[in-house]
């Protein structure tokens, strides 16, 4: 992953970004010396967040499978959380 400086943006705008993600899809902005944001393409984040998505859908697969989810009415739902109240 590249580094860009935030003076770097702040003298050149958002145009300072391009050359770096198109060498690499991610940069890391540093302030002061230190790491502080992550920019990235737009495809990049997309994969980010379908690897995202897909890692969620496979725990409540795993939850529900383990008994942790059950599948209850509304009603049935709303009296368990009164009994357990």
């Amino acid at each position: 992953m590249s580094t860009i400086t935030a003076g770097e943006i702040k003298r050149q705008g958002v145009g300072a970004l391009d050359p770096v993600l198109k060498e690499h899809e991610e940069a890391i902005i540093t302030v002061r010396g230190e790491g502080r944001y992550v920019v990235m393409t737009l495809e990049a984040y997309n994969r980010f967040r379908e690897t995202e998505l897909r890692q969620a859908v496979r725990e409540a697969r795993a939850d529900y499978k383990a008994g942790r989810i059950t599948d209850r009415s509304v009603k049935a739902h709303i009296r368990r959380l009164e009994h357990e109240l």
